[in-house]
């Protein structure tokens, strides 16, 4: 098997941005999300273009995800592009709280005071564990590797017209603090039961043997992956047990299922 180029798929978001450049083309429609994924791994790619602030939520663990949805929970981690001044992101509570007052906050909106928020800076790697509840604000580019779910319960809109999840929120979330930041260990930045992510600045030449079925996001850039084309946005599935070689001048992301 040879290394396989993903489609992506593009999703419009109110909160999302028409300034897609220079992973994608810029749009006339609002773009928040644009996802890759491939049957070989259980996992979701998304880029993220974010003009406003995203909902405060949480994703349930996976025991409460199966019994509720059958479906997996969503553990997740950022890998900031581009930020605006300013630009933050949120993630666990400044100090705790109960889940009376989580839900209390969420209707008076003074949950997004109750959180803790980070400055976020290009590089900036930040790792949101289910049960976390997190937002992502205005005015920033980003990778997200997540697990293949989808299950968010929404705690705080801002006021836009859309449901929240209270009840399911509040069972489901840790009401304390969260050290989101991650910091690398060499290439590696992330790294938990569902997922391990490198980061990989390559200049001129070097070759990727995967181990396992391995995703390769290039963030920025341009090369030749086994003498295909490839830039900043090309996101690829390497098959288990393939070598494959990269020439040119990019920064990419690694990242394959498990903690190994």
């Amino acid at each position: 098997m040879q290394p396989r180029r993903l489609e992506p798929k593009f999703l419009e978001k109110v909160w999302g941005s028409t300034r897609l450049a220079p992973w994608f083309p810029d749009s006339d429609r609002k773009i928040g999300e644009v996802w890759f994924h491939t049957d070989e791994i259980p996992l979701l790619v998304k880029f993220l273009f974010t003009t406003e602030k995203l909902s405060v939520q949480v994703h349930p663990k996976d025991d409460y995800a199966r019994e509720h949805h059958d479906s997996f929970g969503k553990t997740e981690m950022w890998h900031i592009l581009a930020a605006e001044p300013g630009a933050s992101i949120a993630a666990g509570f400044r100090e705790p709280i109960t889940p009376e007052r989580l839900k209390a906050s969420a209707i008076s909106g003074e949950i997004e005071n109750l959180l803790e928020w980070f400055p976020a800076r290009p590089g900036d790697t930040f790792f949101i564990p289910a049960g976390t509840v997190h937002a992502i604000g205005g005015g920033l580019a980003l990778c997200e590797i997540q697990q293949h779910s989808d299950v968010t319960y929404r705690l705080y809109d801002y006021g836009r017209p859309r449901e929240l999840h209270l009840n399911h929120g509040a069972k489901v979330s840790d009401l304390s603090a969260h050290a989101a930041r991650c910091q690398a260990s060499g290439e590696r930045l992330a790294c938990c039961d569902y997922f391990t992510t490198s980061r990989m600045k390559i200049e001129g030449e070097r070759s990727i043997d995967a181990e396992h079925p391995t995703i390769v996001i290039v963030l920025d850039g341009v090369a030749q992956l086994d003498g295909e084309p490839t830039r900043a946005g090309d996101v690829w599935h390497i098959p288990a047990r393939v070598s494959t070689t990269i020439r040119g001048n990019v920064t990419a992301l690694l990242t394959h299922a498990g903690a190994h």
